[in-house]
């Protein structure tokens, strides 16, 4: 299979877990075990096909940024990182949806947290976290109403 082919399909398959994780208020069984399982599983698969077949023919290395960029000039661990990207992105995204879950945090609010993880992986996690925190820092009605007596 041809790297092109498998960036599709890779994508196609990312595409779907995160559509998986925005159904997830109606369906939350199925976008736990698509976009936290399924789907990660099966990059994680990818990535470690194409690293074992094709690592042992990259220059460069992770000791300098510029042995960084050189290890990426070949396409196939080029492909590798992507499918990285896209499998741990799309495992934080789940984690997100099921903590906002459990933690009862409005789905709507974990919405931009999981646009963010999409789009700049990090930054979604960050938001997510100050999410969490805020929350966390405001007293609820239940606790208003137990302190008050």
């Amino acid at each position: 299979m041809q790297p092109e082919d498998i960036f599709r399909i890779c994508n196609m398959m990312a595409m779907a877990g995160w559509l998986a994780l925005l159904a997830s208020p109606f369906f939350p069984k199925l976008a736990d075990r698509v976009a936290a399982l399924g789907i990660p599983v099966l990059l994680a698969i990818a990535y470690a096909g194409l690293v074992l077949a094709f690592w042992s023919g990259t220059e460069g290395g992770f000791d300098t940024l510029p042995n960084v960029m050189r290890l990426f000039t070949q396409p196939e661990i080029a492909l590798a990182g992507w499918i990285h990207y896209l499998a741990f992105d799309l495992f934080i995204g789940a984690w997100e949806v099921r903590t906002g879950r459990a933690e009862r945090i409005p789905f709507l609010a974990v919405v931009p947290c999981l646009a963010l993880t999409f789009l700049f992986g990090p930054a979604g996690y960050l938001a997510f976290t100050a999410l969490r925190a805020a929350r966390a820092a405001i007293p609820t009605a239940s606790q208003s109403v137990g302190a008050a007596q």
